[in-house]
C-alpha cells in the first residue's frame, strides 16, 4: 500500500514538474513575440530610419528576429529566434509562427554582438517555399540590404531587384544588412508549446486554424497593422 502511495506521488511530482517546466517554456516564448512587437515599433517610430512605407504596405510577409547573436573569430556564426507573420487572404495579417535564423560568415571579425533582424518579403512564391522546409537567403531566394527612410521611393527597387529585404539594428543604428548564405526556418516546437497546439503547422496557422491566440500575438499584428496598409493577398 506505501509503494503504490509512493508511486502515485511521483508520478504527481512528474506531472507538476512537467506543467511548471511547460509554464516556463511558453513565458520565454511570449518574451520573444514581445520583443519583436517591440522592435518593430521603436524602428518604424524613427522616420529618418524606418523602413520605407511603399516596401512594407506591399510586403507578402515579414520577420522580426531580436537579439540575433553574432560572433566570431575569423570565421563568424550567426543565430536567432523570432516571428513570421504572412498576409492571408483578406489581405490583413497572420497571427505569428516562430522561425529561427542561423547562418555564417569568413572574414575578419572578432567579438560578439546582439542585432535585431527584420526581413520583408515581398512574394507569397518565397513564403510557400519556406513552409517546404529550410530556407537559405540568396540561395532560395535573392536577398538584399533595404533602403531606409519614409521619403524612400519606388525607384530605390531598379538597383534593388531582390525578393527579400534585410534590415539590421545594431547599438542604436539601423540600416540594411546582408544576408547572404543565412538559412531561416520554423521552429516548430515553439509554436506547438505558444498556442497549445501539438501538431500546429505554420501552413495551419496561416490559414487561420482556430487556435488560441495569446495577447501578445494579437498585439504583434496590431503593430504590423498600424504601419502597413491594407491590401489583398497576392
Amino acid at each position: 500500500m506505501k509503494r503504490s502511495g509512493l508511486q502515485l506521488l511521483t508520478v504527481i511530482l512528474v506531472f507538476l514538474l512537467s506543467v511548471v517546466e511547460t509554464v516556463a517554456v511558453t513565458d520565454k516564448i511570449d518574451e520573444r513575440v514581445k520583443n519583436a512587437t517591440e522592435v518593430l515599433s521603436e524602428i518604424m517610430a524613427i522616420p529618418e530610419d524606418l523602413i520605407p512605407p511603399s516596401l512594407l504596405n506591399n510586403a507578402q510577409g515579414i520577420a522580426v528576429i531580436p537579439g540575433v547573436i553574432k560572433a566570431g573569430f575569423i570565421i563568424g556564426a550567426r543565430h536567432g529566434r523570432g516571428v513570421l507573420s504572412v498576409r492571408n487572404e483578406t489581405g490583413s495579417w497572420s497571427s505569428p509562427a516562430f522561425v529561427i535564423l542561423t547562418g555564417g560568415s569568413i572574414g575578419w571579425q572578432i567579438g560578439v554582438q546582439s542585432t535585431d533582424i527584420i526581413l520583408v518579403f515581398k512574394s507569397r512564391k518565397n513564403i510557400e517555399a519556406l513552409m517546404q522546409g529550410k530556407f537559405t537567403l540568396g540561395a532560395d531566394a535573392s536577398v538584399a540590404a533595404g533602403p531606409v527612410g519614409r521619403h524612400t521611393g519606388a525607384g530605390t527597387d531598379v538597383r534593388l531587384q531582390a525578393e527579400i529585404y534585410s534590415y539590421s539594428r545594431s547599438r542604436g543604428l539601423f540600416a540594411g544588412v546582408a544576408l547572404e548564405g543565412a538559412a531561416l526556418q520554423f521552429d516548430n516546437r515553439a509554436m506547438e508549446s505558444y498556442y497549445q497546439s501539438p501538431g500546429l503547422s505554420a501552413r495551419a496557422l496561416f490559414l487561420g486554424s482556430g487556435v488560441r491566440v495569446p495577447f501578445s500575438a494579437i498585439q504583434f499584428r496590431r503593430t504590423l497593422d498600424q504601419h502597413t496598409a491594407h491590401l489583398t493577398a497576392r
